[in-house]
């Protein structure tokens, strides 16, 4: 054994062992993880010659007398989006394209600043040194103007050389946290315990962590970091051990989206959610469990298709008796949000989220988690749960 148990005794985890036979099952008849073309990392020399085909396009446009230019698909409308239940969002074959055009004024400076963080990253992979975004800012910070402005470059030059970022020798500094029972071995040999009373930051490079190793049960990612901290006071994890505890802080960076896919497929153990019963917790949800329209590209990387819904259910307010007081009108906006939801194309395969948003929309009230700290201060880590987790409360 990797850890010794200081959790509940072992009949208390025979809904997630059970929940976790039936997901081994589902990969065995499926014949394992779907091999998309995603899945396979591109190595240097390829990352080289496929940006040397581009300046080598930009030279022979300039040759001709022509405005070279950047053929990038399009990553903002779901006409692009195709679904499939067992990887989630993905770009379509034949998705449509945008130009960013060297002779336009719209577009020449985005093609400029995209053909300067082609040339650091050709010198990153060449001598196979690794920089993060927040690195390549700063090299000219008044060229680049924002850091979302890097990000987004960095993002369209991935989709354009058809590699996941990390191909790109371009990191991102995490914003997540991990706690519980899991160890591993960082690139560099350095040793990880995540312990269960205080939480270690996700690491930046999750392709080159290695040795990981748990007992755990089961993982739980939470939405807020307000959550995670207070179950992490509460001791949940030690009360819950052996199990996993990771937050993105929010919406999820990318290494934390990483981080969460290579434990689904190291251990294959069960994965569910703790969001707010608001359309924005069940969006975050929705990005760890089938990706995000922008990462599209990348889905076979980043999505876990098994990923289920604990709490808080918007029938589970109702079900508690929380006062309306404790509850907040949807806004405007949260109702747009949420009717865009229940349009996209995974809610069809998921006839009881799509039923929770209803009883949310029928309501037009949101609850956060706090929210049940009107039955007791501590009611999430000691009954909500506990109970959820032992009677198989996951949707």
């Amino acid at each position: 054994m990797a850890f010794a148990p200081m959790g509940p005794e072992p009949s208390f985890f025979q809904a997630l062992d059970q929940h976790r036979a039936s997901l081994l099952a589902a990969l065995r008849r499926g014949g394992g993880e779907p091999a998309g073309v995603g899945t396979r990392l591109a190595s240097s020399s390829e990352v080289l010659a496929s940006i040397e085909n581009i300046i080598q396009d930009i030279i022979t446009s300039l040759a001709r007398n022509e405005a070279p230019a950047f053929t990038v698909d399009n990553r903002s409308t779901w006409g692009n989006i195709k679904f499939e239940d067992s990887v989630g969002l993905q770009m379509a074959p034949h998705c449509t394209t945008r130009k960013i055009k060297s002779d336009s004024p719209k577009s020449v400076r985005n093609f400029a600043l995209i053909l300067k963080i082609l040339s650091m990253i050709y010198k990153l992979v060449q001598s196979d040194t690794y920089a993060t975004k927040r690195d390549i800012y700063y090299t000219d910070s008044q060229l680049f103007g924002s850091q979302a402005t890097v990000d987004s470059a960095i993002d369209d030059i991935s989709c354009m050389l058809k590699v996941p970022r990390r191909c790109l020798h371009v990191l991102s500094t995490s914003k997540g946290l991990v706690a519980g029972n899991l160890r591993y071995m960082e690139e560099d040999g350095t040793k990880v315990h995540c312990g269960c009373a205080t939480a270690v930051a996700v690491p930046s490079n999750i392709q080159g962590i290695w040795n990981l190793i748990t007992d755990a049960k089961f993982l739980l990612i939470v939405e807020k970091d307000a959550t995670f901290q207070r179950l992490l006071d509460d001791n949940f994890c030690s009360k819950m051990s052996p199990c996993i505890m990771v937050t993105g802080k929010g919406v999820p960076d990318l290494n934390t989206r990483l981080l969460v896919r290579k434990l689904w497929d190291t251990f294959h153990i069960p994965t569910v959610t703790l969001v707010d019963a608001d359309p924005h917790g069940i969006e975050i949800m929705c990005i760890y469990k089938y990706g995000s329209m922008s990462m599209s590209f990348e889905a076979h990387n980043l999505t876990v298709p098994a990923v289920r819904w604990l709490g808080l259910l918007p029938s589970d307010i109702k079900r508690l008796n929380i006062p309306k007081e404790n509850l907040i009108p949807l806004t405007r906006r949260d109702q747009m949000k949420l009717d865009s939801v229940l349009k996209r194309p995974y809610i069809t395969c998921q006839p009881c989220w799509r039923k929770e948003m209803e009883i949310m929309a029928d309501s037009k009230m949101k609850a956060e988690i706090q929210a049940l700290t009107f039955l007791s201060s501590d009611y999430l880590s000691r009954v909500y749960l506990p109970n959820k987790l032992k009677f198989g409360g996951w949707i």
